[in-house]
């Protein structure tokens, strides 16, 4: 991952903004050498895997209980 000051990344923001969307990798910004900000490329929420099964299911037996 890229790191970056907070002074060097202001005047320049626009270039870097560019440069995470070509490339993918996210850019780290810190404030006195401390980590503060990710900036990375957008990703939609995951949708949730079960809800592609969902009306799939035909037939559906219950366990039989045992004693």
């Amino acid at each position: 991952m890229n790191k970056i000051s907070k002074s060097q990344f202001k005047p320049h923001a626009l270039a870097f903004f560019r440069e995470v969307e070509a490339t993918g990798r996210p850019l780290i910004i810190t404030d006195n050498g401390v980590p503060t900000l990710e900036i990375r490329p957008y990703a939609p929420p995951r949708a949730n895997p079960l809800e592609g099964l969902r009306g799939s299911v035909l037939f559906f037996m219950p366990p039989e209980e045992t004693e």
